[in-house]
């Protein structure tokens, strides 16, 4: 069974930590925008250079960038048979609009947008505690996941940081840019039938079993 699913949610919610576990029991493809972004940076497609001229100035990457990405990762082979979980795209109506008609090309369809849940305090409390390695990227977290010396990796010894977008201050601006762009296409999936909405405060295994219902039922 594939399944095509969108996962929305505010910065916090649990999205990867679904993502990852959606991808292991359908084995779908994780398509994270932050990721095709990195790769295709990384391997110097046209796409991604004129992606990092804009992330070079500060500007946002223009819908129609981030519409060519996602339609040639989707196209791969993973993606296209195996199903797959969209993290982070859309992130307007416009993207949404967007990607019914890619999907409608392939002769897909999506089967959800499951929305997580959780409010201020909580994303606050989950993003203001996670830390970084600086060299090899880990994630760990002062609530959850310590390091066994702190502020050094347990994977490669490097330093462990709270990163600049972590600060409390900088979590509630991204919170409340995510509701002003976000509101409008929670409304396009719901008038279509396919938003679900999820308690993000749950543990990730009874979160999981939601998710497990929506996508079978």
């Amino acid at each position: 069974m594939s399944v095509r699913v969108v996962l929305l949610g505010p910065p916090g919610a649990g999205k990867g930590t679904q993502a990852a576990k959606i991808k292991e029991k359908w084995d779908a493809a994780h398509v994270s925008t932050g990721d095709i972004l990195r790769d295709n940076v990384k391997e110097g497609t046209q796409t991604g250079l004129l992606a990092k001229s804009y992330m070079d100035a500060g500007r946002l990457v223009p819908d129609d960038v981030m519409i060519d990405m996602i339609r040639s990762r989707l196209s791969r082979g993973d993606a296209a048979k195996g199903g797959f979980i969209l993290d982070g795209f859309p992130r307007t109506p416009t993207q949404a609009a967007a990607l019914d008609r890619i999907l409608e090309e392939m002769g897909l369809r999506l089967d959800a947008a499951i929305l997580l849940e959780v409010s201020d305090d909580e994303a606050v409390r989950r993003l203001s505690s996670r830390r970084v390695c600086q060299d090899c990227g880990a994630i760990y977290n002062i609530i959850a996941r310590r390091t066994k010396e702190e502020g050094v990796c347990d994977v490669c010894g490097g330093s462990v940081i709270q990163r600049d977008d972590d600060q409390e201050g900088v979590i509630r601006d991204r919170l409340m840019v995510y509701r002003e762009r976000t509101s409008p296409l929670i409304d396009y999936y719901a008038d279509k039938g396919l938003l679900h909405r999820v308690d993000g405060t749950r543990s990730s295994d009874a979160a999981m079993l939601t998710l497990e219902s929506i996508v079978a039922g």
